[in-house]
């Protein structure tokens, strides 16, 4: 989809999907947070991360975080919610577009939360390739997108779904689904569970 999209919506609402208000949000939040595997992360990267609302929660479970959004507007708030949370992370937020060169370095997380549907289907997969080569062997993706139609967007949160799920490289470790999200964790063929790393099984 084109920036002018994003930008208009900002223009409007400073929260034009109501990440701070609705139920619905900080449900998904809490499940989101819930399915990551480890407690504690070294190195995350959480593309498309809007007016910083996950952003502030994740920064609690990471060491170095890196947040990025196409609209300043966004990351304006961003930047101030994170510089007021307190989290003890070391946390970056900027500009970047999601069709922009990879940030350098790798990463133990990548959370990509409702912005794949936002590229068309060849994009949508070239990002998940650069998913999986920045990704530590030891890291995790979670994936999650709205799932009922939204005529506009190129693609489907269930066809987001399905590509990120077909990443070469990567294996579905666990996940979540219901009628309005779809969240998948992906990770490195051979990797343990929670109960494995832990010694309970």
């Amino acid at each position: 989809m084109e920036p002018d999209y994003f930008h208009a919506m900002y223009a409007v609402d400073p929260d034009p999907w109501g990440f701070r208000s609705r139920w619905y949000e900080r449900r998904k939040y809490a499940i989101t947070l819930a399915a990551l595997p480890r407690a504690r992360y070294r190195s995350t990267f959480e593309p498309g991360c809007s007016i910083g609302v996950l952003t502030e929660q994740l920064a609690r479970r990471t060491e170095r975080l890196l947040a990025c959004d196409l609209v300043p507007a966004a990351v304006d708030q961003a930047r101030v919610r994170l510089a007021a949370s307190g989290s003890g992370a070391e946390v970056e937020v900027r500009r970047w577009d999601l069709r922009d060169p990879w940030p350098h370095g790798s990463f133990d997380l990548v959370v990509i939360s409702e912005v794949l549907y936002y590229l068309e289907a060849d994009e949508a997969e070239a990002f998940m390739r650069r998913v999986s080569e920045h990704l530590d062997e030891d890291g995790h993706v979670l994936v999650c997108h709205w799932r009922p139609v939204v005529p506009e967007y190129p693609l489907t949160g269930d066809k987001a779904q399905q590509i990120a799920r077909s990443t070469t490289g990567l294996v579905r470790l666990g996940g979540y689904e219901d009628d309005d999200f779809c969240l998948d964790v992906l990770g490195r063929e051979g990797q343990l569970s929670v109960a494995c790393v832990e010694g309970l099984s």
